[in-house]
Formats: structure tokens, sequence, C-alpha cells
């Protein structure tokens, strides 16, 4: 089975679609100078869009890994999370404090999902 890459740059594919499986690049806020609440807020906001947009939504997700910048910042982005996962859809999750790209961005996502 072919290989789909979308929006495909030197460095990376803002998704990839194989074999019924949509994988996305990780994913951040849109505006990085608010808190966390927001950034996770925008960075769901731009999954919606991708899995949308791949011929898949947040029901069909699969796998989704959670990068923080601190832990401390984990039951409020949880607040959001729970709000946002359809009720009976969670995905395989991880999540785990790592160095962000940029020093303002507090979480990022990187989203596996089937298509529908």
């Amino acid at each position: 089975m072919a290989i789909e890459r979308q929006e495909t740059k030197q460095r990376m594919s803002r998704i990839v679609k194989h074999n019924g499986t949509i994988y996305l690049c990780g994913q951040v806020c849109a505006d990085a100078t608010k808190g966390i609440k927001e950034q996770t807020q925008t960075m769901l906001d731009k999954v919606d869009e991708l899995l949308i947009q791949s011929g898949s939504s947040r029901e069909h997700m699969l796998s989704a890994t959670v990068y923080l910048k601190t832990m401390d910042d984990f039951a409020e982005m949880n607040a959001v999370w729970d709000a946002w996962v359809p009720e009976g859809h969670a995905p395989a999750r991880a999540c785990v404090e790592a160095a962000m790209a940029r020093d303002v961005l507090l979480v990022e996502i990187s989203v596996i999902a089937a298509e529908k």
C-alpha cells in the first residue's frame, strides 16, 4: 500500500497516511504568549483540523503523546484534554516532561488515528 504525505517540507510532513492509519506531526499552540489552558486548547483545535483534513476525527484517535514543559501543568492540561476527548473514545496516551523547541511553548502533542 502506498504512503501518502500531505504538506511535506524538507524536515517533515504534517500528515502521513498509510494502510488506514494517520500520523500527525507534533502540534503546538496558536499563541505561545498564553497560559497552559489556552495553549492546550488551541493545540487541540489544530489537531481537530488536521484529523478532519485527513479523513478522521477525535473518535478515531488511536494514540497520543503529550509533551509538557513542566509537569506542574499536568492538571490544567488534563482539564482541557478531558473536556476535548469524546467520552468512551480516549486513545492510548502517554504524557512526559520534555524540553520544548521554543522556550515559550508549554505543551506539544503527537497523534496517531485511524481513517473513518
